[in-house]
C-alpha cells in the first residue's frame, strides 16, 4: 500500500482520484482498507484546509423543522409561545439559555449551532 500524507492540493487532487477508483472495494480487501485510510487522510486534509463554519441559530432550527415537518405550534412547549417563537425566527428576539437546552434535549439539536452568537453586519 503505497500511500503518503496529503500536503497540497496537488496530493488532494491525486487523492481523490484514488478513491475514486475504490469506491467499490470491499470492506476487509487490501483495496478496502487503502480506501479507509485514504478517505481519513482525505478528512483530516478538508478539515484544516476547508472547515465548515455552523449554522445560525435561527438556521438550525428552520434546517430542524423542515426536516422533521415541525410547525410553529410544534416548537411552542420547547420555545414558548408562537408570537415567541416567530420573533426568534425573524431574528427579534434571541434565544435564552432555558430555550437552547430544551431544543438540545428535546430535538437533538447540538448545542453548538444554538449557541453561535448572531453575525453583526457592518
Amino acid at each position: 500500500m503505497d500511500i503518503k500524507p496529503i500536503k497540497t492540493d496537488a496530493d488532494y487532487r491525486a487523492a481523490l482520484k484514488e478513491i475514486e477508483t475504490l469506491m467499490t472495494a470491499a470492506s476487509d480487501s487490501p483495496e478496502g482498507e487503502k480506501l479507509d485510510v485514504l478517505v481519513t487522510l482525505m478528512e483530516a486534509y478538508e478539515g484544516k484546509h476547508y472547515p465548515l463554519d455552523l449554522p445560525s441559530p435561527v438556521e438550525a432550527i428552520k434546517f430542524e423543522m423542515e426536516q422533521k415537518g415541525l410547525t410553529v405550534k410544534d416548537l411552542e412547549p420547547t420555545i414558548g409561545k408562537s408570537n415567541c417563537v416567530y420573533e426568534i425566527l425573524n431574528h427579534k428576539r434571541s434565544l435564552t439559555l432555558k430555550m437552547i437546552w430544551k431544543l438540545h434535549e428535546g430535538l437533538g439539536m447540538p448545542a453548538e449551532s444554538l449557541i453561535k452568537p448572531p453575525q453583526i453586519h457592518a
